[in-house]
């Protein structure tokens, strides 16, 4: 195998890594909205 790199392989590595970013973006998003949703929950029940 040559040490040079596909240049398809090269770009579909970029867009898989911008999507994984994307997806942490959203998942730590989700996380804070419910730990907000929580929080008021818990202020409103007392």
């Amino acid at each position: 195998m040559s040490k040079m790199k596909n240049p398809k392989r090269v770009a579909y590595q970029k867009k898989q890594e911008q999507q994984g970013k994307n997806v942490v973006t959203w998942i730590i998003c989700g996380l804070i909205g419910l730990a907000i949703l929580y929080f008021i929950w818990t202020v409103s029940v007392q």
